[in-house]
């Protein structure tokens, strides 16, 4: 499934619509190059789940930030990240198993250490505030979860 998004308040409005088909314990990974819109779509999603989404900061140097709301939200940026084995290190295991909603920027450093299932959005950018959306869905529970989103941003 792709979805266009023409403006920042678009990507906003898509992160919350989102947010609104969530159930609490969610992996979603986000993909893109630096400046494609991952953050701005992480501060959407928080804000559908009653977080300000000014209080929603690119997690880039401290590699996780978490937000109160309807879930806990699990902000992670691996961004820096050298190899599989410092997120060992840090026990990302134990916070893959926590009941939030995670958003992992920059999966593609877990390599070994990724969920087995997961909804994955790829971001690219298309034109200035033009962002193109790609999902995909790894596991029965995630493809039911795009069903239900792609009702909602359909249009």
């Amino acid at each position: 499934m792709e979805k266009l998004s023409s403006s920042v308040n678009q990507t906003l409005q898509i992160g919350k619509k989102i947010a609104g088909k969530l159930r609490g314990s969610e992996v979603i990974l986000l993909c893109g190059p630096l400046g494609s819109g991952k953050t701005v779509l992480a501060k959407g999603i928080a804000q559908g789940l009653g977080i300000n989404k000014n209080d929603v900061l690119s997690p880039t140097f401290v590699l996780l930030r978490v937000y109160p709301g309807k879930y806990l939200l699990q902000h992670f940026d691996f961004y820096r990240i050298k190899s599989a084995q410092d997120l060992l290190a840090l026990g990302l295991q134990e916070y893959l198993s926590i009941d939030a909603v995670t958003l992992i920027e920059w999966p593609q450093r877990l390599k070994f250490l990724l969920p087995k299932e997961f909804l994955k959005i790829k971001l690219t950018s298309q034109a200035k505030n033009q962002r193109n959306f790609k999902f995909t869905a790894k596991g029965a529970r995630y493809k039911e979860l795009l069903e239900r989103i792609y009702e909602d941003i359909r249009d």
